[in-house]
């Protein structure tokens, strides 16, 4: 069974472009390059034809993945969502108790997430430490190099 992904709008949009430009761009592109090679002679012994026929799977392989990912995923209506406490698609500004820094993330799914942005993953280990804490809680998250708190000071949504 596949797993839901909670996506916005814009996000869920950018799934569905990527998976038209395979389907209509780069699919045609891969049957081009097999009936290229296929027109090369032997077929036992042409590289080529092996090459675009592995590339033609590896698409067909991506598509089917991502059809899989677009065909699970919700749109969240951001305006119904509870701000009491950190879900996906929150705004949350944390403090980290041992240095004192503060950083403002938004929780995302997997396939949005873009530190540069400040997009970080549900599932990844501070996305997942975050989840379900209200303002004033503290998280305990697990990192490579040991355990670090981080104080949640604010949660919104825009």
């Amino acid at each position: 069974m596949s797993k839901v992904s909670y996506y916005t709008p814009e996000g869920l949009k950018k799934l569905r472009d990527e998976l038209n430009q395979l389907k209509d761009v780069e699919r045609p592109k891969a049957s081009q390059a097999i009936a290229e090679a296929r027109d090369k002679g032997d077929l036992s012994e042409n590289a080529e034809y092996d090459a675009a026929k592995e590339a033609q799977g590896l698409l067909e392989m991506k598509i089917s993945k991502l059809e899989e990912v677009v065909a699970n995923a919700r749109v969240i209506d951001e305006s119904q969502l509870d701000t009491s406490k950190v879900l996906v698609h929150s705004h949350v500004k944390i403090k980290n108790q041992t240095n004192g820094a503060e950083m403002t993330y938004m929780l995302v799914a997997q396939s949005e997430a873009d530190l540069k942005s400040g997009k970080i993953s549900v599932d990844s280990p501070i996305g997942k430490g975050l989840l379900g804490k209200q303002v004033g809680d503290t998280a305990e998250i697990e990192v490579p190099n040991g355990t670090v708190k981080f104080e949640v000071i604010e949660i919104w949504r825009e």
